[in-house]
């Protein structure tokens, strides 16, 4: 929360300094550590407010933050520069009461927002978006509960705009199933389900893609395929059992 307590005392040296402002609009220059050079840069409105801060705050010449107000009194955008290489490089985005949103990364530095986070009103993350391969559409998404704890993943595979993986964790990160669109129909047709240790238990299978388990694979504990149930004519129930 950096960025908040720069905010903070930001807006307390402005509140002192606007009676200089003329009736246009103009840009504050402010050396805030008092070492000779000019690290801040504030542009105020024709009407005394805020518009924008700018900072160097490592003393490198380049700014490496951008808080944008939009006319209030707090930032709605904060934009920053993590590896100080002269490109903003994370964007995040506020409420009128300064609560966290979102923040979109280009985690890999190579100018392309690769990442988004999402939080709640209490500042929790709840989904992070993922574009893995580059091309501008986000294809992992990642859900957590209340408690910050991974639920859930999916995956758009296929790069089409469809999910077709999901899978669903418990506890700590732990994988409990996954289900799969083979068919890419946007049902999902496959059920895979893992024991503590990772192994598969079960895999169910839908088939002829009707909406209805018709294939059963059960496992041992050191995942060894042990039978597989049929349902050939698709009635929902079970005609053949092959054991291992």
């Amino acid at each position: 929360m950096k960025s908040k307590i720069k905010v903070t005392l930001i807006f307390l040296f402005l509140t002192m300094s606007i009676g200089t402002l003329s009736a246009h609009g103009e840009v504050l220059q402010v050396d805030s550590d008092f070492n000779g050079k000019i690290d801040q840069w504030h542009e105020i409105s024709e009407d005394g407010q805020v518009v924008k801060i700018e900072f160097d705050t490592n003393g490198d010449g380049k700014l490496d933050q951008v808080d944008i107000y939009e006319g209030s009194k707090k930032p709605r955008m904060v934009k920053l520069d993590r590896n100080f290489d002269g490109v903003l490089d994370q964007f995040q985005f506020y409420s009128n009461s300064f609560i966290l949103e979102r923040v979109e990364k280009d985690s890999r530095f190579n100018g392309m927002v690769d990442r988004k986070e999402f939080y709640d009103a209490s500042e929790k993350m709840i989904r992070i978006e993922l574009d893995e391969d580059l091309d501008g559409k986000m294809d992992v998404f990642q859900f957590f509960d209340s408690e910050s704890n991974l639920i859930r993943v999916e995956y758009d595979t296929n790069r089409n705009g469809k999910i077709s993986r999901w899978e669903y964790y418990k506890g700590e990160q732990n994988l409990q199933s996954a289900a799969f669109d083979s068919n890419e129909d946007g049902k999902q047709d496959q059920w895979q389900y893992f024991s503590e240790s990772m192994k598969p238990e079960k895999v169910e299978f839908d088939t002829n893609f009707d909406g209805n388990v018709d294939r059963w694979e059960y496992f041992n504990s050191p995942g060894d395929l042990l039978r597989v149930e049929l349902d050939r004519n698709y009635d929902g129930i079970t005609d053949m059992v092959k054991r291992k």
